[in-house]
């Protein structure tokens, strides 16, 4: 089915790889996310102005692209006065992710996981109320219309509201890349993300998209400020806000 899926040009989408990916990419972003995503990669955001709001005043945030909803868990166990939505569109993953935050003692009043694109998720569904923080873990450069995704994004969020996009290191330039980290993220996209997006009609941006791709697709949605806050050998943390 891949094979057949880049031959012809069509792509792959997500839903329609074997089980066992979705397994195997929970598997492999777990560690960095239990790592770093509450010791370093939310206090990196707006000078730690975030982290604030979500320990004190108690925000609502949107997990876009959430798969298991693995970053989504953990945000919610750290931050018990904030509320938290994973959304994607694939059912399986939704179901999975109802289970495990379910298996952590979550209240649904906390957390919640609903079935829905990075182009069409809801305001806070309780009170109709725009988010203080949107995330996009690993998955922006996989979308059918990332562009699109910023543009939501920017329409539900607060106007002093941050995005926050994690994205697999990448480098600019392809040279740049030729290492262990970038040779195994190439292979992914090929396999995995590029499939993805072309299924949708997408740019194919891949897992290697790098910092100035990923810029110029926030900024094409309509952000006027991105920056990089933060890495790791593996993941790069950009900030967005309007």
């Amino acid at each position: 089915m891949l094979t057949e899926s880049i031959k012809t040009g069509k792509g792959l989408p997500w839903g329609e790889h074997d089980p066992d990916l979705f397994v195997g990419t929970e598997g492999f972003f777990r560690p960095g996310y239990v790592s770093n995503l509450v010791t370093s990669w939310i206090p990196s955001l707006d000078n730690g102005r975030v982290q604030e709001k979500l320990q004190k005043e108690g925000a609502v945030v949107a997990d876009v692209g959430c798969g298991y909803g693995i970053s989504t868990i953990i945000m919610a166990k750290a931050y018990p006065k904030s509320k938290f939505l994973g959304y994607d569109n694939h059912f399986a993953s939704i179901e999975r992710a109802k289970e495990l935050a379910n298996e952590e003692g979550l209240s649904g009043k906390q957390i919640r996981f609903e079935v829905s694109s990075a182009t069409d998720y809801p305001l806070y569904s309780h009170t109709n109320e725009q988010y203080e923080l949107i995330a996009f873990f690993d998955c922006l450069h996989d979308l059918g219309d990332p562009v699109g995704a910023a543009s939501h994004a920017l329409r539900n969020l607060k106007s002093d509201g941050t995005v926050m996009i994690v994205e697999p290191f990448a480098n600019d330039k392809t040279e740049d890349n030729l290492n262990h980290v970038g040779r195994m993220f190439y292979a992914a996209s090929t396999m995995d993300c590029v499939p993805g997006s072309m299924a949708s009609e997408g740019p194919a941006l891949g897992a290697q998209a790098g910092q100035s791709k990923i810029g110029e697709v926030v900024k094409a949605g309509g952000f006027k400020k991105f920056r990089r806050t933060t890495q790791t050998p593996y993941n790069i943390v950009y900030e967005a806000s309007s």
